[in-house]
C-alpha cells in the first residue's frame, strides 16, 4: 500500500548512489547478493538475541534491494536479475519471523508459524498473478520499470520492513505483531485474489 510513496520518497538518493556504483563496475546482481547477504545476518542477530544491531542490517539490505534495480536500470537490465531479486526478497522476508521463533520458540514459535503460512499467500498471489498477466501481456503503469507485474496490495515491502523493525525495537511483543500482521497479509490474499477474478475471468 505504501511502497509507490515510500519508493518516491527514497528515489533520489537511491539515484545517486546508483551512479555511485556504477562508476566503480559493480554490477547489480551483486548488489542483489550483497544485500540478502546482510539481510542474513539480520536473521542470525535477531536469532541470537541482537535485535536493535539487526534492525541497521534490516535497513541495508532493503535499501541495496531497491539500489540493484536502479543500477540494473543504469547498466543492463537482465531477467535473470530480476529472478534472483525476488526469490531471496522472498528467502529474507521468511528468514526474519523464523529467526523470532528460534530465538524464543516457546513464545514465538506460533506466532512466526502463522506469520509465514500468511506469507506463503501474499507470496504465492503476487506471483500466480504475475504469471497469468505475463501471458496476458498485461503492464502496471504504477511500477513501470519492474521486471514483471507488481500487484499491491495492504501488505507490501514497506509495511513489511516497518513490522520487521518494530519487531526488533519491541521483541516482547514479536507474537502481538506477527499475529496482526498476518492477518492484514490475509486481507492482502483475498484482495489479491478478487483482483485476479477481476482481471482474468
Amino acid at each position: 500500500m505504501l511502497d509507490r510513496a515510500a519508493g518516491a520518497l527514497i528515489q533520489p538518493l537511491v539515484h545517486r548512489l546508483a551512479r555511485m556504483v556504477a562508476a566503480t563496475g559493480i554490477g547489480a546482481n551483486q548488489i542483489t547478493l550483497i544485500g540478502f547477504g546482510l539481510g542474513m545476518l539480520a536473521a542470525t542477530l535477531v536469532a541470537t538475541g541482537h535485535t536493535l544491531p539487526a534492525i541497521a542490517a534490516i535497513l541495508l539490505s532493503r535499501l541495496c534491494d531497491a539500489l540493484d534495480g536502479a543500477l540494473a536500470r543504469m547498466t543492463q537490465v537482465s531477467d535473470f536479475g530480476g529472478f534472483l531479486d525476488i526469490v531471496l526478497d522472498f528467502v529474507f522476508y521468511a528468514s526474519i519471523p523464523l529467526a523470532f521463533a528460534l530465538a524464543n520458540p516457546q513464545h514465538n514459535a506460533l506466532a512466526a508459524a502463522a506469520l509465514l503460512a500468511a506469507f506463503i499467500g501474499t507470496m504465492a498471489s503476487f506471483l500466480a498473478f504475475a504469471v497469468i498477466a505475463a501471458k496476458r501481456k498485461l503492464t502496471n503503469l504504477a511500477y513501470p520499470g519492474k521486471s514483471f507485474y507488481f500487484l499491491g496490495g495492504l501488505t507490501e515491502a514497506t509495511e513489511t520492513l516497518a513490522v520487521f523493525v518494530a519487531m526488533c525495537l519491541w521483541p516482547q511483543h514479536f507474537a502481538a505483531l506477527a499475529y496482526a500482521f498476518a492477518a492484514l497479509c490475509c486481507v492482502t490474499t483475498a484482495t489479491r485474489i478478487w483482483w485476479g477474478w477481476r482481471s482474468f475471468r
